[in-house]
């Protein structure tokens, strides 16, 4: 049996992926906060309730949930691969399902999210909510407690590192940012050391 989503998922997922690429493309071009749903709705014809439909907030064009195929991708690493390599692997094996047009949709998102005020007060809550689940799993293949401090710092030192990559990505958008995440956790896996200039 196939695992193929069916015809109406699939224009379903066709229309999301409409309506956010119009969305995107009128943010840059005019701006986030002189966009507004109605644009978005005429430029990818369809209904402003349409849009509302699959989006519930113009702050949702922009933020993706890009985290259940990260968890997906978690749960593949075996077990025995410690929290910062498994995160690693997890992330390296995401990026590379990527089209080149998905990673730049990607950056264009991390830019707005960095710079419109109203979508970095967006971006928090849902980089919270990340920093919750990343921790339950991260906990749960270690075999020890979400509230562990080992799990809480682990956890808190990862999401650092991608927050740090991803900002300095925003800076310089022609920066290899994959191979700067990966360079970055391997980093951290072992141990951040800094040897002597």
């Amino acid at each position: 049996m196939s695992d193929r989503p069916g015809l109406r998922e699939r224009k379903k997922a066709k229309t999301r992926a409409l309506i956010q690429k119009e969305a995107l493309r009128l943010f840059r071009e005019q701006g986030y906060a002189a966009t507004t749903v109605e644009q978005v709705a005429e430029a990818a014809e369809v209904a402003p309730s349409t849009v509302f439909r699959y989006f519930a907030t113009k702050e949702e064009l922009v933020i993706v949930d890009q985290f259940p195929p990260f968890v997906a991708a978690l749960d593949r690493v075996p077990p025995e691969a410690g929290p910062v390599r498994a995160v690693r692997l997890a992330m390296r094996a995401m990026i590379e399902g990527q089209t080149p047009q998905e990673r730049a949709d990607s950056l264009e998102r991390e830019v707005l999210m960095f710079t419109v005020p109203e979508l970095w007060a967006a971006s928090v809550d849902n980089v919270t909510g990340v920093v919750g689940v990343l921790r339950e799993r991260l906990a749960a293949r270690e075999g020890r407690p979400a509230d562990d401090p080992g799990i809480r710092n682990v956890t808190g030192a990862i999401i650092g590192v991608i927050v740090g990559v991803w900002a300095e990505w925003v800076r310089d958008r022609a920066m290899d940012a994959p191979a700067r995440l990966d360079e970055a956790l391997a980093h951290l896996e072992a141990g951040l050391p800094l040897p002597r200039p």
